[in-house]
Order: C-alpha cells, then structure tokens, then sequence
C-alpha cells in the first residue's frame, strides 16, 4: 500500500519481540533484519538497507547450513542495493556469493541459478 513508515513501525515491533524471546542468532531475527532491509530499499534509504541486510547475513551464516538458499537470498539483496547506489566492485561480489552458495545447494538446471546469473550481468 506503500505506508512504509507504518510498516517499519511493525517490522520493528516485530524485530524487538524477537530479540526478546529468542536466542541472538536465531534465523528469524535474520528474517527479521532482511524485511527492515527491505524496505530501507523501497524508501531508497539505502545505507540503512546495507545494515540491515549485513545483520541478516551475520545471523544466517552463524544460524543456518553454510550452503543455504536462504543466504544466497541475502547476499542477492545486499547485491541488489550496492548496485542501486553504484558500488559496482561490491554488487558483483555479493551476486557472486549468492551464485556460489546456490551452485552448490541446487541443481545444475534451478531457475534461481539463472537469475542469479542474470544478477551478474546487470551488474
């Protein structure tokens, strides 16, 4: 509906209970962290969505299999931003670090492969 204010006022409510009620590194405080990241992205507040999206990546690297699709997810959210401000070096390395963590947690002919190839070339 893009009331964006009204929805960072949930997800932060949200973030706070979780903090509260589970441990530090649990994967809903990294989904948590990737939904406020998200939508710093939509209001193009994007050093914000960097921050947010580098707590995601912290808690699912210490939370989940190394190989996760969900990491991969991050890295192409953090690669999304950077490229939007024109950090080009850092869009490509964070494409390319979801690509390597989807190459191994997927079949050779998954979807998610192609766009995350196609992540590379916009870049």
């Amino acid at each position: 509906m893009g009331n964006y204010q009204k929805a960072l006022e949930f997800y932060e409510k949200a973030l706070k209970i979780r903090e509260i009620a589970l441990p530090p590194n649990h994967p809903s405080l990294a989904t948590s962290y990737g939904n406020i990241g998200g939508l710093h992205a939509k209001m193009s507040n994007y050093p914000k969505a960097i921050e947010y999206y580098m707590k995601d990546i912290e808690i699912s690297e210490k939370a989940l299999p190394k190989n996760h699709p969900d990491i991969a997810a991050s890295y192409t959210n953090l690669g999304i931003v950077y490229n939007e401000i024109g950090d080009y070096s850092k869009a490509l390395a964070s494409h390319e670090k979801a690509l390597t963590i989807l190459e191994v947690a997927l079949t050779p002919d998954h979807p998610l492969l192609a766009t995350s190839y196609n992540n590379i070339g916009t870049v």
